[in-house]
C-alpha cells in the first residue's frame, strides 16, 4: 500500500477487529472463572446430589428415575448418581471412566469449550454425583447490532483521522508538484498547529527563499544581457584601436577605461543581487546609525568639494540598531553620492536624521533640476535614467538608488523620493522595531 490514507484506515480497522475478538474471549473466560470462583456451580451440584440421594433412598430406582427425568427437562447435560465405586444407581452401568476424567468440585475449570465433567461427593462418601456438561454456545446473534454500531462508530472515527492526516499531505504534494513545474508563487498557507502545519510552513519558507533567489538570478541575467551589450561593443572597438591606432598609449588608456567601466557594472549588478537575493546572508550587528551617517558624510565630502558643493548634515540624537553595517553604509552612500551628482556648484546637499513615532528617517536633499513626477517611482528601477540632466552622461549606471532601495528592504525599511522645489529629496526609513534610541549620558 502506497497511500497513507489506506494504511491508517486499514490498520485502525484491523486494530478494532482484533480488540473486539480479544474482548469476547476475555469476557467468556472471566465470566466462566468468576462463576466457579464464587462457588455457584459447586453449591448447585451439592444441592442436586442431596436431592438425588433423597429420591433414591426414599423411593428407590423408580423415584430416582422420575427425579432425573424432571431435572433433565430444565438443566442441560447428563447427570449420574453412582456409588463410591462408580456404579450407576439408576442403570447399573459402570461410570468409573467418567470419574477418572472428572474435575473435583470447587477447582478451577480446565476446559472452557466442549464437554466438561464435574464430580461431587456426599459427606459420608457413599455417593458420587457426576455432571457432564457442554459449554453453552456464545450467542453472538443477539449482540451483533451492538457490535456493528461500535464498529461503525470507530470506523467513522478512523476515517476522520485518516482524512485529517492524508488530505493536507496530498495538498502539500500537489503544491510541491506545481512549484517544481515552475509556479514559484504557489504556497500551502496552512493554518494547522500540528507537525503537518509545521511542515507546510517550512515548505512555504523554503519556496519563498527559492523564489527570491531565482527571481534575483533572472533579474541579474536580464540586466546583464541588456547592459553588457554597449560596454562589450566599446571594448571590442577599443581593442581594435590598440591594434591599428597610431597613438597606442591613448588606445590603451581607452581600453583600460572601458575595462574599468565594465568591471564597475558587473560589481554593481552582483551587489544588487546579493542585497535582494540573499537577505539571510546579511551579517547582523549592533551599530550606531548616527555614527554611520557621519562616516558616510566624511567620506563624501571630498567628492562634494571637487564638484564645488558642500554637505550639510543636521545633528541627530544617538540611535542604536541591529543590521548589516556594509549594506546600510552603501545604501546611504549611494543616495548621498546621487545627490552630489545633481547638486549645482555653490549649493549644498542637506542631510537630516529624525526619529519619529515608529521609525527613524534619513532625508537627503539636493538642489538640482529634480525629477518629473511620473518618473519618481521609476528611479529606483535598475538602469532607469531620466532624460535631460539625469542621464548616462553623468557617469552613473542607473543602479545606485536600486542598490539603496534593496539594501534598506533587507532591513524591512523603505526608500522613496519626492521633488523639493527645487531639487529632489530622497528619504530612507528604517522601522523602529529594529531601532532603539540611546539615552545620552551626561
Amino acid at each position: 500500500m502506497k497511500s497513507v490514507y489506506a494504511k491508517i484506515s486499514l490498520f485502525s480497522f484491523a486494530t478494532l477487529v482484533i480488540s473486539l475478538i480479544a474482548f469476547l474471549a476475555i469476557t467468556e473466560v472471566v465470566s466462566f472463572q468468576n462463576a466457579h470462583r464464587t462457588g455457584s456451580f459447586g453449591r448447585i451440584h451439592s444441592m442436586e446430589l442431596e436431592q438425588a440421594r433423597e429420591a433414591y433412598e426414599t423411593g428407590g430406582v423408580d423415584r430416582l428415575r422420575v427425579f432425573m427425568e424432571r431435572m433433565h427437562r430444565y438443566i442441560p447435560g447428563r447427570h449420574f448418581l453412582t456409588d463410591a465405586a462408580g456404579k450407576d444407581l439408576l442403570t447399573g452401568e459402570d461410570r468409573s471412566a467418567l470419574i477418572a476424567v472428572a474435575e473435583p468440585e470447587g477447582t478451577q475449570p480446565r476446559r472452557m469449550h466442549g464437554v466438561r465433567v464435574v464430580i461431587s461427593k456426599s459427606q459420608d462418601d457413599r455417593y458420587r454425583w457426576i455432571a457432564e456438561m457442554k459449554a453453552p454456545p456464545l450467542e453472538l446473534q443477539s449482540y451483533l447490532p451492538y457490535y456493528a454500531l461500535i464498529l461503525g462508530a470507530v470506523a467513522l472515527v478512523c476515517w476522520l483521522l485518516a482524512f485529517n492526516i492524508a488530505t493536507p499531505l496530498r495538498g502539500l504534494a500537489r503544491t510541491v508538484d506545481r512549484f517544481g513545474a515552475g509556479d514559484l508563487g504557489v504556497r500551502v498557507n496552512s493554518t494547522r498547529k500540528d507537525e503537518i502545519g509545521e511542515l507546510s510552513r517550512a515548505f512555504d519558507r523554503m519556496a519563498e527563499r527559492i523564489a527570491t533567489l531565482l527571481s534575483a538570478e533572472r533579474r541579474l541575467l536580464q540586466d546583464i544581457s541588456h547592459e553588457l551589450r554597449s560596454p562589450l561593443a566599446r571594448l571590442s572597438f577599443a581593442a581594435e584601436l590598440v591594434r591599428t591606432a597610431d597613438d597606442r598609449d591613448a588606445a590603451v588608456a581607452r581600453l583600460r577605461k572601458e575595462i574599468h567601466r565594465l568591471t564597475d557594472l558587473v560589481g554593481a549588478l552582483l551587489q544588487v543581487t546579493r542585497a535582494e537575493g540573499d537577505p539571510s546572508a546579511a551579517g547582523r550587528e549592533d551599530l550606531r546609525l548616527d555614527k554611520l551617517l557621519e562616516e558616510v558624510v566624511q567620506d563624501c565630502q571630498m567628492e562634494a568639494h571637487a564638484r564645488g558643493c558642500n554637505i550639510v548634515c543636521q545633528a541627530s540624537p544617538p540611535v542604536l540598531m541591529s543590521g548589516d553595517r556594509e549594506l546600510l553604509r552603501r545604501a546611504i552612500e549611494n543616495v548621498v553620492r546621487n545627490s552630489i551628482h545633481y547638486t549645482p556648484q555653490g549649493a549644498a546637499v542637506d542631510i537630516a536624521m529624525d526619529q519619529e513615532k515608529d521609525a527613524v528617517q534619513i532625508s537627503v536633499r539636493d538642489y538640482g533640476p529634480g525629477v518629473p513626477d511620473d518618473a519618481l517611482p521609476k528611479i529606483f528601477q535598475p538602469f532607469f535614467r531620466v532624460d535631460g540632466s539625469r542621464d548616462s552622461a553623468t557617469g552613473g549606471m542607473g543602479l545606485g538608488l536600486t542598490i539603496a532601495k534593496r539594501a534598506i528592504g533587507v532591513h524591512h525599511g523603505n526608500v522613496w523620493a519626492r521633488n523639493a522645489q527645487p531639487g529632489l529629496r530622497v528619504c530612507i526609513e528604517v522601522p523602529l522595531g529594529a531601532v532603539e534610541q540611546i539615552v545620552a549620558r551626561t
